[in-house]
Order: C-alpha cells, then structure tokens, then sequence
C-alpha cells in the first residue's frame, strides 16, 4: 500500500482518487476550495455535459491540442467506460443532440454526488480548505507536499490536478503550472481557450441576449478563410458566444489574440443567394404597398429586425414596390454575409478552459507520470491537452485521471 497525494479535487482529481484507492493505496486529496469538484459544479450551465457519446475517431478529431498524445489514455478510459463509471455510481444519464452526455435530471450537483459517493466508498480522505505551496522532491522523485501552514506531508507518489487558469473564482489559479516550472518541466504558453469574442460593431448591443439556431458562421483573415462550421450563437453587450462561437476560438483564437480577423454570419445557410432572393421577392410580392420595415417579420426574430434594416441601406418607409432588383439582391447577400470585426478574445475569467499547460513531451502518455521526476504525476486541464465544446474536456480529464490513478503506486 503507498500514501498517494493528490493536489486539487477537481474533475480529474476525484478521479483519479477513486482509481487509487480501488487499487488498495491511502489517497489524500489536498483543496483549497470549501468543497471539491466547484467548476465541475458550474460546467454546461449547471447541467454538467460529462463526456461525449461519439466514436472513438470523433474523439480524437475533437482534440485540438496533442491529440497522439491521449492515444493510450483514451483507448484505456474510453467515453463508454466514463459513462458506464457515472451509471454504476447511480447517475442515471441521457444523450443529446451532438451526442453530449448529461446527467437524466440535468443538474450537475448529481453528477459530483455520484464521484464522492465512490470516492468515499475507496476511501478517500479529502483535506479542504487546505492550500499546497510546494512539491516536496527527495533523491530526485516526488515526496511529498509542503501546505501554505508550513506543514509537510509526506507520500509515495503526488499527482497534480490542479486546473487551468480559467475561471479563477473556482480556485484554478496555475498552481500546478507553478509547480512543474520549479521541477524543471516546460510550460507552454497559456491563453484563454472555448471563450466569446468582443466585436467591434455597435449594433451587437442592441442585439444582446439572441441566441440564434441553425446558423452559419465563417472566421476570415482577409480572403483567407480559417473556420466554418454550423450551429448556435449568441449575441452579448460585448461581442459574440454560444457554442458555435467557444469551438471556433479554438481554432482561430492564437491569431484573434494578436490580430483583427473578421466574422461572417450566414442567417439562411440552407437556401442559396438565388433560393433566398427568391424567397425575398415571393415575400415581397405579398407585401408589395406594405413599407419595408413591415414586410420582413417572416424573415428574422423580431431582435434582428431594425438591425438588419439599417444595414440593407434601405429605407425602412420605402414601400416594397419601390425597392429596387438591385436593392432587394443586396438584402439577400447581406443576410447571407453578416460580416463583423472580431477585435479579440474574452479573458481567462470567461474562458470554459485554458489552451497551454505542462508539456506533454516530457509526460509518459499511458500512466500521467513525469519523465523527469519520478512519482510525480500531472493530469486533467494542467496539462497541454485541450478540445472543442461538447464534453471532450471532461473526457480528457477523466482519462488522463484514470491512467495516473490506476498506475500511482506501481513499482
């Protein structure tokens, strides 16, 4: 049996913690927090999407960041196996659209009562309101941990659950990142990942709080087209979000940092410019001694109305009859090619994840544990692993939880 110390009860922390303690290991999870699992608590608006319903390809496809990396962590964790995990510990589960996993009564409170439930079964004992200032390191390998109190605690092996730097009020604060610089490890540079955008143009004000199904958006530097994909959105006070939006950073939020890129919002993506000027012209024959104004309330939610209006360049008292071809023609693009300037990225503290971490190059990818110090273990969002929006994060850390729980110990 070895004293095994986990630093942080998170997601991947309480995981990993139940693994240990099956294995027959004393488990000690240090939190600084009052109660554990409090960004699990908060993940999918409370409703907590704890994996993804996909196939294994899927999976792998919907890493952004080392996905060759989780290859042994994955196939040895899969998302059937975090499922059947959540279902034994009496959360009953549901699959939505876009295969995203939930717990049947939505609320994530039972998704964390689940995880306790086994963590207290194994035996874990949990240490809140208890802060790790350092790793204790002896002979070159892991030791123990020296808490904020100055007190030490000695262990056989310690793995570090740390968390990213968002959402700073959940207590990732980049301890682990802190950590693994001062044992020698590579930290790659960090940025807020999953996260809105802040848009130049004014009239997204006016546009706040729409959310938007069924739509199409591309992300373009110039002519260059970078992103496309189709879903959600949702207008905010600042900018853009919803769930089109966060996987789009993922993929184009390194240059969104550094430059102006430009956001075009396709309204009609399933009619064509011809089908959807069509459309227009049926419309506005039945409408034709109506103002403009009065004659568009088929074609968007009432928000988007006066804001679709200004940007046609037409009159709003302008009777349809007097519009011309070429007026309607450009209503038609312009509902086709909404374009906005996105003028960066939301900070950490909006962020659903942080991209960068603890170099995976110096991890070994079946067990989580360094190849630098020996006993030492990194897992979860401290690592340089990161996904796009539906779940996948979550797998990420329940695997890589699983590889380091089930090897910790292990001479």
């Amino acid at each position: 049996m070895s004293r095994i110390l986990i630093i942080g009860g998170g997601a991947a922390g309480m995981m990993a913690s139940v693994f240990a303690a099956r294995n027959g290991h004393k488990v000690h999870i240090f939190e600084k927090n009052e109660k554990t699992g409090k960004k699990l608590y908060i993940t999918g608006k409370g409703r907590c999407n704890l994996t993804n319903a996909c196939e294994m390809d899927t999976l792998f496809a919907s890493v952004c960041t080392n996905e060759k990396f989780l290859y042994s962590a994955f196939y040895g964790f899969t998302n059937q196996d975090a499922m059947n995990f959540f279902e034994e510990a009496g959360v009953e589960l549901k699959v939505e659209r876009g295969n995203r996993v939930f717990p049947k009564s939505d609320r994530s409170a039972d998704v964390l009562d689940g995880l306790r439930r086994q963590m207290k079964q194994a035996g874990v004992q949990v240490h809140l309101h208890t802060e790790v200032a350092d790793v204790i390191t002896e002979e070159g390998r892991a030791a123990g941990v020296c808490l904020s109190d100055g007190r030490h605690i000695m262990g056989d092996a310690v793995i570090v659950a740390t968390g990213g730097i968002s959402y700073a009020s959940t207590g990732s604060t980049g301890d682990g990142y802190r950590f693994a610089e001062k044992l020698g490890h590579k930290v790659t540079q960090r940025r807020p990942a999953l996260v809105p955008f802040n848009i130049r143009e004014h009239f997204v004000k006016e546009l706040q709080g729409l959310s938007l199904k069924n739509v199409e958006i591309s992300v373009r530097n110039g002519k260059k087209e970078l992103y496309r994909e189709f879903g959600e959105m949702l207008f905010t006070h600042f900018g853009v979000s919803g769930p089109l939006i966060l996987t789009a950073s993922s993929f184009v939020g390194g240059l969104a940092a550094k430059q102006e890129l430009t956001l075009v919002l396709d309204l009609k993506p399933a009619l064509t410019l011809d089908q959807l000027d069509q459309r227009i012209l049926r419309d506005f024959e039945e409408h034709k001694n109506k103002a403009f104004k009065n004659a568009v309330s088929g074609l968007f939610p009432a928000k988007l109305i006066p804001v679709m209006i200004s940007l046609s360049g037409i009159s709003p008292d302008k009777k349809i009859h007097e519009i011309s071809r070429g007026e309607r023609q450009h209503f038609a693009y312009q509902i086709k090619n909404l374009e906005m300037t996105i003028t960066g990225l939301r900070g950490f503290e909006e962020a659903i994840i942080t991209r960068g971490g603890v170099s995976v190059k110096e991890i070994h990818p079946s067990t989580m544990e360094s190849k630098l110090i020996p006993g030492l273990y990194f897992i979860g969002e401290v690592l340089d692993l990161d996904a796009v929006t539906g779940g996948f994060n979550l797998q990420i850390a329940w695997s890589t939880a699983y590889a380091a729980g089930n090897a910790v110990g292990c001479l």
